[in-house]
């Protein structure tokens, strides 16, 4: 594993980077959230496009993606195969799988945890405070197991667990948990037998 080129600063550790990485110019890895924090560290055939920041205290596995602009904040695991679309913010302290797709404007929130094989649509909402502003609770963010499939803008309220193979339409709003192998439609959402053309699992490659 080598380190990059770009030099370390005030705000910046020399990223820990694999064989055949492709990274922006103007994109930023190693950004330092505090005075002892350990360098990131990306696998094998990464690309990371413009505008896109990794912070310090991130580990990430082999072929890695990301669009333009997207945040990926400390104490981040991330697995091989993963996709961060563009404009998509990881706000730390997240675990994710390998072989998950995040697509556009996609929120996660500090205390999420994803499976493997996970999609989630564009600009879906991923949400970790019950009682904004109003209370002083711990964040729970979502959990989403394997092969879990969320639609574009949809909503998951903090602490909601969604199961194994569960499938979350657009627009949805999660408010309880969504048993393994179920539909999930409406705001807030209903359960519903998963169709047949959606069992099977995801294959993200």
């Amino acid at each position: 594993m080598a380190k990059s080129d770009a030099p370390a600063t005030d705000d910046r550790l020399v990223p820990r980077l694999g064989d055949d990485c492709e990274i922006a110019p103007d994109a930023i890895l190693g950004h330092r959230h505090a005075a002892d924090a350990d360098p990131p560290v990306v696998g094998d055939r990464a690309t990371v496009r413009s505008g896109s920041i990794v912070y310090a205290d991130v580990e990430i596995g082999d072929d890695f993606t990301t669009g333009h602009n997207a945040v990926i904040r400390e104490d981040t695991r991330i697995g091989d195969d993963v996709v961060v679309g563009t404009d998509t913010v990881i706000d730390g302290t997240t675990a994710i799988g390998s072989h998950v797709s995040l697509q556009t404007g996609v929120y996660v929130p500090t205390d999420t945890v994803l499976g493997d094989e996970v999609f989630v649509g564009p600009h879906a909402v991923l949400t970790n405070d019950p009682y904004p502003i109003r209370r002083d609770v711990d964040l729970d963010g979502p959990t989403l197991e394997d092969h879990v499939s969320i639609g574009a803008n949809a909503t998951l309220l903090p602490g909601v667990t969604v199961g194994e193979g569960a499938f979350v339409a657009a627009g949805a709003v999660v408010t309880e948990d969504v048993p393994p192998g179920t539909l999930a439609v409406g705001a807030p959402a209903d359960h519903r037998p998963l169709p047949a053309e959606l069992t099977g699992g995801n294959r993200i490659a």
